[in-house]
């Protein structure tokens, strides 16, 4: 079985294609943008997004990180606010302020034999007060997941058994494979 991967980011290609790989699953990617709608969540821009490529058996993942004392600031604009404000910015936000409770979602937009499906995941967490790690990509250095003391950076094969993007994709194997059967 073979999967076409929509996006411009090479670290996430290359993280979502080791782990369908492990699940028998090919990945070729597909390296372009798509049209990302200005929306107040992941799942509207993923479906817009999907319902307008023309490519069969194909998929595209977005990605946010919610801050729960910034009312979830950065969520749908995450990718903007790392490429502007960084994470020295969103640490500089979070200055004196202890409630540090954070979460990521991850949302796939699924076309697959003409149907389109949205599959999401969530790991809940906390954000560190200082950068921490050089593994993975984005908010990696400065995400804990909750029960664990080593950020994403710190620990990328625990990223790659419990992030939000890997609960999605399970979702999206156990999708697939069924209409395989």
């Amino acid at each position: 079985m073979k999967l076409y991967f929509i996006t411009s980011n090479r670290n996430k290609y290359e993280e979502v294609k080791n782990f369908l790989e492990r699940h028998g699953i090919k990945v070729e990617w597909i390296n372009q943008r798509y049209v990302e709608i200005q929306a107040e969540n992941l799942e509207d821009v993923v479906r817009y997004a999907i319902e307008r490529i023309n490519v069969e058996n194909s998929f595209i993942e977005d990605s946010g990180l919610f801050i729960k004392a910034l009312n979830g600031f950065p969520g749908v604009y995450s990718s903007y606010v790392y490429k502007t404000l960084g994470l020295n910015g969103i640490l500089k936000l979070l200055e004196g302020i202890e409630n540090r409770e954070a979460y990521f979602v991850s949302v796939i937009g699924l076309k697959y034999k003409s149907d389109v499906k949205i599959f999401k995941g969530i790991v809940e967490g906390y954000i560190s007060k200082e950068i921490r790690g050089s593994k993975g990509f984005g908010f990696d250095p400065i995400f804990i997941p909750k029960g664990y003391d080593k950020t994403f950076a710190e620990d990328y094969e625990l990223k790659n058994r419990i992030s939000h993007r890997v609960k999605a994709l399970e979702k999206m194997i156990k999708y697939v494979k069924l209409l395989e059967e």
